[in-house]
């Protein structure tokens, strides 16, 4: 096991788990399926493969799925994962909201930033997967200066990958979903057609959500619980 991964106490995301937890099911019984959930999460470490840790660009993802992955087994009412849905999204992407106020995704010049800001976390990924191999491999795609969109995608997830393995891939939604979330407090729209959990790539085209792309395509639940995005008839 790498000694270098993120203790669940490490994480931001514990209070706010927990004061869910308060809210669904008491704070008696919620005392107790937090401390399930701590066990699943450490008995998960020692198999993991060495992402890093917190020098990983995409730690907050890997081990932020990795509490998902050890809370949702460990409700005791077994609620459908959808019901999640809302929860996981403000969770990992509720910054996003207050980013949204002066933020927006129709101004070029913001569509120019965020593509900087992909380009920028892509490098990081790309000099973590020489030292860590189970990380994201991602590739960087050139931006449409034109129509303003911005690409890359990932051919490798470590979420994707543990769910596999794990017999999870039910949950991993969760966590992929909330991407549409996060860019549409942008005022943007994701149009990304599967992920590494449902496709063999996970793919990011992000436009304005007054772009005309955008326009032409639709959000649909797939089988597994994936949103994708599909071309409007």
């Amino acid at each position: 096991m790498a000694d270098n991964h993120i203790p669940i106490s490490k994480l931001p995301y514990c209070k706010p788990v927990k004061c869910w937890l308060v809210e669904r099911y008491g704070i008696s019984q919620a005392d107790a399926v937090w401390q399930k959930t701590v066990d699943q999460y450490n008995a998960y470490l020692p198999d993991l493969p060495d992402y890093g840790g917190k020098k990983n660009g995409h730690a907050r993802a890997i081990y932020g799925g990795l509490l998902i992955f050890s809370l949702y087994p460990s409700l005791p009412d077994h609620p459908p994962v959808s019901e999640l849905q809302e929860f996981v999204s403000n969770l990992f992407m509720g910054p996003f909201v207050k980013l949204g106020k002066i933020f927006d995704l129709n101004r070029p010049s913001n569509m120019r930033l965020i593509n900087k800001i992909f380009k920028r976390s892509g490098d990081g990924d790309r000099r973590d997967i020489k030292k860590y191999p189970a990380g994201f491999i991602n590739v960087d795609e050139p931006y449409d200066n034109e129509k303003h969109i911005a690409r890359y995608h990932f051919t490798q997830c470590p979420n994707a990958e543990f769910a596999k393995k794990h017999n999870l891939l039910h949950v991993l939604p969760l966590m992929c979903n909330s991407d549409y979330f996060g860019i549409e407090k942008i005022h943007g729209t994701l149009i990304r057609c599967g992920t590494c959990g449902n496709s063999n790539m996970c793919d990011y085209c992000v436009v304005g959500n007054k772009n005309p792309l955008a326009q032409e395509y639709e959000l649909a639940t797939d089988e597994n619980g994936f949103l994708v995005s599909r071309r409007k008839r």
